[in-house]
């Protein structure tokens, strides 16, 4: 009677433990992950309403639409000297000036060729890498 029950709970015993360490891998590979709550595909953070535009100009760039992607750019560049650079008190520019400066270049490298599209087509490689320098940047504020 011993005998048997040891054939049946080697294994179920092996199951157990796999399960367990699959919910423990499944755990620590969540908690790595830093989710970011989000309204209407916005992250809530403080740089998220400038991650959304950039996304936008830079989807309108991808499909061809660079007078739509140079407005949006233009949008962003504007939205962010109004609330970074003359917001007030909690504006990125007094609370981290040398912040402010990176993510403001950032901008500038990503947003300039875009507007600036009617004298000189924009390179996509170009477009791609400031635009993924910026996000990188707007991290650093948020």
């Amino acid at each position: 009677m011993t005998h048997s029950f040891r054939r049946i709970s080697a294994p179920i015993f092996a199951i157990l433990v796999a399960l367990f360490l699959g919910m423990a891998g499944f755990s620590l590979a969540s908690a790595q992950e830093k989710k970011v709550p989000q309204t209407a595909g916005v992250d809530n953070t403080k740089m998220g309403a400038y991650r959304a535009i950039a996304q936008h100009a830079y989807v309108e760039f991808q499909k061809g639409d660079v007078a739509a992607a140079a407005q949006l750019a233009r949008s962003l560049e504007r939205v962010w000297d109004k609330g970074e650079d003359y917001g007030g008190d909690t504006a990125l520019k007094k609370t981290h000036p040398d912040l402010f400066e990176q993510i403001d270049q950032a901008m500038d490298d990503f947003v300039l060729p875009l507007m600036d599209y009617k004298t000189k087509t924009p390179d996509p490689a170009r477009i791609k890498a400031a635009y993924n320098a910026y996000l990188e940047k707007l991290k650093l504020a948020d």
